[in-house]
């Protein structure tokens, strides 16, 4: 039978029951005993608060992302009214931009609406398209690398994991260098309001933010419209012009692509980068075969999933783990517990450049599977390639490595590091 727990800020364990606390600092800084108690249980378990069972076991995981009969929105079952009454019980209500950019896009659509967008955006991420980036991103990360080894201390997450992302994914859009960072601050103020936290005041960041970030698109888009250019936001151009996207469509699946960009590839890159340093025999034996870059990256994504929660509803009665669960069950996939069950991965803790197989669920699966992943490894190859052959050391400054806090990210907040050049 499914296990009931809390989710109160702080909270340890009381008796004989478990309480799983992703607001706690402790959890912040090693969710990793924490998803193993889970998945220790029987069963899933009932996460009270938020009316959620939680799945943490690889097998449990993947049997609900690759259901077709698992969806990410309410939508078609229950009625409107229950669906506002939830929004205003989780504080998503009176948010105007957000509900219209944010709260409906493709990640959060499904069926004939989903497949048409992802499929309007799809040719535009394939390998092939993102392996044509690999010159412009190594001649930037280049750029950037010769002024940090002149600067020798820096902090990894700001200086060099939050500069590329951004900025390749916006020449990519069409955006100016010089309107990249406050594309990212916009990014993480909306991306914020998915976590637990959502007071009053990060409610009001999040709509601020998807106001400017929609304005600032609308007139970006009306001078492609004078002015085409070979950018993807011209290619989403044609295609609302095609019919494929409404105009709401058009500004969620830029601000979708432009979120996407910055939070997550710069989360993984932050805790990669801080398992080369914990890890030393894996950043030696990384150095001397740059072959395994491919492999070391996966592994960055197995090993600390930078996005480690997302939800399905049922839209059938279903069976998980030997309990059935009725139409409109919501389930909370606990990708970061998933990724390290010793079930599905021998050696499940350790850290390893060279694993394989490696079937990992950091770019989730199904209908949803990240369209963003080859870009994001690519990114990530060019960066600890380029970091790891310029480099004779890279030290740890600060041993006090502090993670964010939360459910939905995982990534540390800086990385204070030495670089001593080659």
């Amino acid at each position: 039978m499914p296990h009931t727990t809390s989710a109160t800020p702080g909270a340890g364990e009381t008796g004989d029951d478990q309480v799983f606390a992703p607001l706690d600092p402790a959890f912040a800084a090693d969710p990793y005993a924490a998803y193993a108690r889970l998945r220790a249980r029987d069963g899933l378990t009932y996460f009270a608060d938020f009316d959620i069972h939680l799945a943490s076991r690889f097998e449990d995981v993947s049997a609900i992302v690759m259901d077709k009969t698992m969806v990410r929105s309410l939508d078609g079952l229950v009625p409107p009214e229950e669906i506002e009454a939830q929004k205003r019980a989780g504080n998503w209500h009176d948010m105007p931009h957000h509900s219209r950019f944010v709260q409906f896009s493709l990640l959060d659509s499904d069926g004939e609406v989903h497949d048409r967008l992802r499929k309007a955006v799809f040719r535009l991420f394939t390998p092939a398209m993102v392996a044509r980036l690999r010159d412009d991103i190594q001649a930037y990360v280049t750029r950037l690398l010769d002024r940090l080894l002149d600067q020798r201390d820096i902090d990894f997450v700001e200086d060099l994991a939050a500069e590329v992302p951004g900025h390749i994914i916006g020449r990519l859009i069409g955006v100016p260098d010089e309107d990249c960072p406050k594309l990212r601050i916009w990014s993480e103020n909306i991306v914020q309001f998915f976590d637990i936290d959502r007071s009053d005041a990060r409610k009001q960041i999040a709509e601020t933010a998807t106001t400017e970030f929609y304005e600032y698109l609308t007139a970006l888009k009306a001078e492609r419209l004078k002015a085409p250019r070979a950018d993807l936001i011209s290619e989403l151009i044609k295609a609302e012009a095609a019919g494929l996207f409404s105009e709401d469509e058009f500004i969620s699946t830029c601000m979708l692509i432009l979120m996407a960009g910055h939070g997550s590839t710069i989360d993984v890159l932050g805790s990669g980068m801080h398992c080369l340093l914990k890890f030393p025999d894996q950043a030696a034996r990384l150095k001397a075969d740059p072959a395994l870059l491919p492999t070391a990256v996966q592994e960055m994504f197995r090993y600390e999933s930078p996005l480690p929660f997302f939800h399905r509803y049922a839209t059938e009665d279903v069976t998980i783990a030997g309990t059935p669960y009725p139409r409109g069950t919501k389930f909370g996939l606990l990708y970061g517990a998933a990724n390290r069950d010793p079930s599905a991965f021998e050696a499940a803790d350790r850290f390893d450049v060279g694993r394989k197989p490696n079937r990992h669920l950091a770019f989730g699966g199904g209908a949803h599977f990240c369209l963003g992943n080859h870009l994001a490894r690519l990114d990530m190859e060019i960066i600890f390639g380029s970091l790891l052959a310029r480099t004779r050391a890279i030290e740890l400054a600060d041993p006090a490595v502090t993670y964010k806090r939360g459910l939905s990210v995982r990534g540390p907040k800086r990385l204070d590091l030495r670089l001593v050049p080659a």
